[in-house]
């Protein structure tokens, strides 16, 4: 877990990047701040991911799109930022962490200054898949960077500040999205919001990180033919796990192709992968125990932590007819403590006498509760009787991932941080998207279950199907979908226990001094 750490010169001038392997020891202010650069952008990227998806009816409305044409904006922009996810760190330490940073922000920038001004689906699709990828690179690097200048002795708060991407902008950006469309009427700031912010993180990390060598020989030693291995089946990937709730999942050849056909690409890039002398990333670090369960657990966690944020959406949203700033309160209550309570467990942590593992499993245990609470969802559920639910989802979602990120990391070498990073935020895309893919599967699934017992509970009733109404029908469908919610709650509740065995498989990590 050692790494390399840079200083400022006495000087005043910009900092520089010692020899590798160094071990850090101090933190500049003028670092902190290229770090905190870092950090806003990669949740400026999530907050961009998810807003655009929220806002989709918004954006759909204004440039007169279809559901299905719309809905190809956000798999566009999913797929692009899976895709960048291997190679983002890779490409950091070849053209200097500044250099490509600063580049990929000015990139998503100025993509979102043009994009509300653009009417045709085939480019708005293609300039939407540019800026995932920028986005997408956004994201590991900061953990890179993390695991190379901050000293032992804080390391933990900065992956604390790093776990803030998996669960501070799913929970924000309903209360970001409602702003947009419902009190500012104006759908292009979904776009412009980043403009600002991009423009103060290039200032941040262009006076606060060190100006690294261009490792420009790195271009001819590289697996390119893995790279685009890599990109075509991480794109059919992606777009098959996204497009499938459309298109009937296994019913559809279109869907078997694209799911099939990706993971076999995927492995062949792989196995490129594992054989190459200069790969993106390294595919045998997984054979560390704490690194191959230790993803493992954090893949199924990415699922189980939609509890916290898509179902209790959807249920204001179908059950209640809910607006992004109506529903945004359920969100609020889980991301506002994140950066609180991301900093409290790391203290934990570093306490000598707690063991990460046990952490781990009572933030499993209070996500689980929180679930098994939830399921006693009815139509009376507003926001506010998803208070406990969602408290106990803001205390157990940090103290899961921080302690995974935790576990992970301290058996990293300090030249192996870049291929963890790249692994690491791969999963955390594919996740999100498998997650999600797999409730909202299971929840269509339930929901039809259960309208065909109401609707044969109400034929047998009457004795006459046809005298089922318009209104006794939209009640059956509400009720299916309550049920089905609360069939989703039980399921992630369980998983949540069923993780918890693998978790204290996981090796022990000593604290570090």
């Amino acid at each position: 877990m050692n790494a390399a750490l840079s200083v400022a010169s006495p000087s005043g001038s910009a900092p520089t990047a010692p020899a590798s392997g160094q071990i850090a020891t101090t933190l500049s202010l003028r670092l902190m701040v290229g770090l905190s650069g870092i950090l806003l952008a990669a949740l400026m990227s999530g907050l961009g991911n998810r807003v655009g998806a929220i806002a989709l009816t918004d954006t759909r409305a204004a440039l007169g799109l279809g559901a299905d044409d719309g809905a190809w904006l956000t798999t566009a922009y999913t797929v692009g930022e899976l895709v960048a996810m291997p190679i983002s760190c890779w490409l950091a330490v070849t053209f200097s962490l500044r250099r490509f940073h600063i580049c990929m922000v000015a990139t998503y920038a100025l993509l979102n200054l043009v994009m509300p001004e653009i009417h045709d689906l085939s480019l708005l699709v293609t300039l939407r898949a540019i800026q995932g990828l920028a986005g997408g690179m956004l994201i590991p690097v900061l953990m890179m960077a993390a695991l190379r200048f901050l000293p032992l002795s804080i390391r933990l708060y900065g992956l604390a500040m790093y776990a803030l991407t998996a669960t501070f902008p799913p929970n924000l950006a309903f209360w970001v999205a409602g702003q947009w469309s419902d009190v500012w009427f104006d759908w292009r700031l979904i776009y412009w919001q980043t403009l600002p912010l991009s423009l103060a993180v290039m200032l941040m990390v262009g006076w606060g990180l060190p100006q690294d060598p261009a490792l420009l020989g790195r271009l001819r030693q590289a697996n390119w033919f893995g790279l685009v291995c890599a990109c075509v089946g991480l794109t059919m990937l992606g777009t098959g796990l996204d497009r499938g709730a459309r298109l009937d999942w296994w019913r559809s050849d279109l869907i078997l192709w694209l799911v099939g056909g990706g993971a076999a690409v995927i492995g062949i890039y792989l196995l490129t992968e594992w054989y190459h002398p200069s790969p993106f990333i390294k595919p045998q670090l997984l054979g560390k125990r704490n690194l191959g369960l230790g993803f493992t657990a954090f893949v199924i966690m990415l699922m189980i932590m939609l509890s916290g944020s898509l179902l209790p959406a959807m249920h204001l949203e179908r059950v209640w007819d809910y607006r992004n700033l109506q529903i945004a309160p359920v969100g609020l209550i889980v991301a506002l403590p994140q950066p609180v309570l991301g900093s409290l467990v790391a203290l934990l942590l570093y306490q000598k006498w707690i063991d990460a593992r046990h952490v781990f499993v009572l933030g499993l245990a209070l996500i689980a509760l929180a679930c098994f609470l939830a399921t006693r969802l009815s139509s009376d559920w507003i926001w506010s009787q998803f208070l406990m639910v969602q408290m106990l989802e803001a205390c157990g979602q940090p103290m899961a991932v921080v302690s995974l990120l935790f576990l992970c990391t301290s058996v990293v070498q300090p030249l192996e941080g870049p291929y963890v990073a790249g692994i690491i935020n791969t999963l955390r895309a594919f996740g999100s998207l498998l997650g999600g893919a797999i409730v909202t599967h299971f929840l269509t699934l339930r929901e039809r279950f259960h309208s065909d017992m109401l609707l044969d509970h109400v034929g047998h009733s009457t004795g006459n199907f046809p005298l089922v109404t318009n209104g006794l029908a939209n009640a059956v469908r509400e009720q299916a979908f309550i049920l089905a919610a609360s069939d989703s709650y039980l399921m992630l509740g369980a998983i949540a226990l069923l993780l918890i065995p693998l978790v204290l498989c996981l090796n022990r990590v000593q604290t570090p001094s």
